[in-house]
């Protein structure tokens, strides 16, 4: 028997026979063609795009295919697959570097991808995943080679791959697939929202799991804890089917908490947003009962396609998630992009630390027009419902005053022309840095609300890089100085009287939802399939128990006395998961 420790990104436990899926990684030589022949390999182009758009088509309208969040994922690739710019990218490219389609593909698509992991908000760098899984399908047309399948299953088995694409996820028949592990991967990639909207079992980042799992293998797969287990004896197979008929037992008691009220036990009502990335996503958050949206994401309008969005490319996306919303709450955060992070541009030079450099709100400061053209589609579909701007990264009062100099000039420029917007929309800053949580009193005065951007928070307060591995156990939202932050800004805050949100990963984490209300949260921004859980451990706590366990939390000295406190709370709500 063998235990492996990865990162959970789907709950529940699968235990069945292992099958083992070698990863597709077509590594495409550099082959030139004659001037001649360059129209024939734009044709063979063309005809794999639209191949490719036919069978996503057939996969997506498959009746196992009905979760939203899945179509969501289908239809980025879909849009993808649509854009005549990124089309033309790849014709261009076989136009002036005489080369073969196929050569063309992957290189275009690999430049867009490593851009991708360059960034260094987890979140985005994930979605990687997903130009690989285009350039796969297209290279399995254009050299006509046949994607795997798992479709004549007929027993119960998990996948254990060293990565798997999103679509390649979402084809997986769940009546025989129970689960999967994967070498790569994190938290937010598509392939793990995919998992969770299927209901599959998932742990990723195990490194080196292929090479102690062979076809025989029995595997367990513990999505709750991030555990693998590799040959199990009976005991411990024992021990997990009971504990998989326990999880199953919870998974039905959370759909009960999706329609109900987010109230804790002593009447105190709280508000759960959703953050999303795409216009469809939002249905996503109705569905999972959340109440609005606190953060929408709006780096996939420049990084998606060859050129930079234009003014109406925004206000199509900002009005098609008003129309779904219906009247409740959009806070539409600005680019929060740097000068690694935009591909398809010769304006950024490079730099040594992208981190500490020209980033999100520095960068717009830096960039008007492009700036602009944001910030006056997002002041048109300020009519359309409760729409409000959110600026990324402010660390200094000039910077705020700055967006706010610009976005009244916006303003005054739609004025001029009889464009409709709502003058009065809220404007808002995240707090992300050391800088912004120590002048939040101060901040306040020129803002209608903070929202607590936790990822960087912890990043930039700590001094790591939770993407580096030699430093990321030394990444924890549980270390006394963040806390100490976070309480400073909600002291601020309610003192200013404006409203407050937390939307980093610490607002979906269970271990942290007593903490953040006890804090004097009231509002939690997250993933949409998480609103449930959060919902369950609201309606399940009052404040005041919220209240002792925070003040009990500020006496405290390390972060491993802190967190084993929070994860004992949580789990006397949610033993399954603990």
């Amino acid at each position: 028997m063998e235990l492996r420790k990865g990162i959970a990104v789907s709950p529940g436990i699968a235990i069945a026979r292992a099958m083992v899926i070698d990863s597709k990684d077509y590594r495409i030589p550099r082959r030139s063609i004659m001037a001649s022949q360059r129209a024939g390999e734009i044709k063979r182009v063309r005809r794999a795009f639209a191949d490719a758009i036919r069978e996503l088509d057939q996969i997506e309208t498959a009746k196992r295919i009905e979760e939203g969040a899945i179509r969501d994922i289908f239809a980025v690739h879909m849009r993808f697959l649509r854009d005549k710019r990124f089309l033309k990218r790849v014709t261009d490219y076989i136009e002036k570097e005489l080369v073969t389609a196929e050569y063309a593909v992957s290189t275009i698509l690999r430049e867009i991808a490593s851009h991708f992991e360059k960034v260094d908000d987890v979140y985005i760098s994930e979605r990687a995943a997903d130009i690989y899984d285009i350039e796969r399908r297209l290279l399995t047309h254009l050299l006509g080679k046949v994607a795997e399948e798992v479709e004549h299953l007929r027993e119960e088995v998990v996948i254990v791959a060293h990565d798997l694409a999103p679509t390649q996820t979402a084809s997986f028949n769940k009546t025989f697939v129970k689960g999967f592990a994967t070498e790569r991967g994190g938290r937010t990639s598509h392939t793990a929202i995919i998992a969770r909207s299927l209901g599959i079992p998932a742990v990723v980042a195990l490194e080196d799991l292929m090479s102690c799992v062979t076809a025989q293998s029995t595997v367990i797969i513990d999505g709750n804890r991030g555990v693998v287990v590799i040959d199990p004896d009976e005991a411990t197979l024992e021990e997990y089917r009971a504990h998989a008929r326990r999880f199953t037992e919870f998974e039905h008691e959370l759909d009960g908490f999706r329609d109900i009220p987010a109230v804790t036990r002593d009447g105190v009502p709280i508000t759960l947003l959703g953050n999303v990335e795409f216009p469809d996503e939002a249905e996503v958050v109705l569905q999972k009962g959340g109440q609005g949206i606190g953060l929408y994401r709006t780096e996939f309008l420049y990084l998606y396609g060859g050129t930079e969005p234009t003014e109406d490319d925004h206000y199509h996306a900002y009005s098609e998630v008003a129309r779904l919303m219906n009247g409740k709450p959009i806070v539409i955060r600005t680019m929060d992009l740097g000068a690694d992070k935009v591909p398809h541009t010769n304006r950024h030079p490079q730099e040594a630390n992208p981190v500490l450099g020209l980033r999100s709100i520095r960068y717009c400061l830096q960039n008007l027009p492009l700036f602009k053209t944001q910030l006056r589609a997002i002041l048109r579909a300020s009519t359309l419902g409760d729409v409000r701007v959110m600026f990324p990264l402010i660390t200094t009062m000039q910077e705020l005053c700055q967006a706010k100099m610009i976005l009244r000039d916006v303003m005054e420029d739609l004025d001029e022309y009889g464009v409709p917007y709502n003058a009065q929309m809220p404007v808002g800053i995240m707090i992300e840095t050391p800088s912004s949580a120590l002048t939040a009193g101060l901040l306040a005065t020129e803002s209608d609300f903070f929202s607590i951007g936790t990822n960087d928070l912890i990043q930039y307060t700590l001094a790591v890089d939770r993407g580096n591995e030699h430093v990321s156990t030394m990444y924890s939202a549980a270390e006394p100085a963040v806390l100490y932050l976070i309480r400073s800004v909600i002291h601020d805050a309610n003192k200013a009287g404006i409203g407050l949100s937390v939307c980093g990963e610490m607002a979906s984490e269970p271990e942290f939802v007593m903490l953040l209300l006890g804090m004097g949260v009231r509002t939690l921004s997250m993933a949409p399939p998480l609103i449930p859980e959060v919902k369950k451990i609201v309606c399940s706590v009052t404040i005041e128990e919220c209240n002792l366990l925070a003040r009990k939390v500020a006496t405290l000295d390390s972060q491993r006395q802190i967190k084993n406190l929070l994860r004992d709370a949580a789990g006397r709500i949610l033993p399954v998961e603990y």
